[in-house]
């Protein structure tokens, strides 16, 4: 008796064009609006729309807008990209940016609620920049535990490692801003 699954072809790449046609609203947010379409680095696009975004809501509502944003950015974040990854034919593509977002939220969420809100501007953006690095760091090397929940289904697959990266990041820049504040 021979193994049914030699027989099944292997899953194909499919384009970005028809998965937009399938699903063009999940598609844009998985992309992050299509940031994570843009040539180079999608993940560190992802990430630097999501320091744009953030840093926006912090200076218009506060630590909230930017909680809020992660908060959102993984709700919404766990079905759609396990849907675009399904139909894209690929478990976890690396155009697919919400959890980018998600995960460097988490980050300045981190460094926000430690940093006193009388700092400097010049010392927030510098820990900013320092939050971005450490979540693009801990998200390209993915050290222990964080490459580790790649092997979750589905949009929690593609989402979990970015979620511990940005904790983790979020972790040291505010403890950077409580050493520097």
């Amino acid at each position: 008796m021979e193994d049914a699954s030699a027989e099944l072809p292997a899953a194909q790449e499919v384009p970005w064009r028809e998965v937009f046609r399938r699903a063009p609203l999940a598609t844009l947010l998985a992309t992050g609006f299509g940031s994570g379409l843009l040539p180079g680095a999608p993940g560190t696009w992802g990430s630097l729309l999501a320091v744009v975004l953030g840093e926006g809501l912090f200076q218009a509502v506060g630590l909230g807008g930017v909680t809020g944003l992660a908060a959102v950015s993984v709700l919404v974040g766990v079905p759609v990209s396990g849907r675009v990854a399904t139909l894209r034919g690929l478990k976890d593509p690396g155009e697919i940016v919400v959890d980018e977002i998600a995960g460097q939220a988490i980050a300045l969420a981190g460094l926000h609620a430690v940093l006193p809100a009388a700092a400097s501007a010049p010392l927030r953006w510098v820990l900013v920049v320092v939050a971005f690095g450490l979540f693009r760091a801990f998200d390209i090397l993915k050290p222990g535990p964080v490459n580790r929940l790649q092997s979750l289904p589905g949009g929690w697959g593609v989402m979990a490692d970015d979620l511990l990266a940005g904790v983790l990041a979020g972790i040291l820049a505010g403890f950077a801003a409580f050493l520097l504040s």
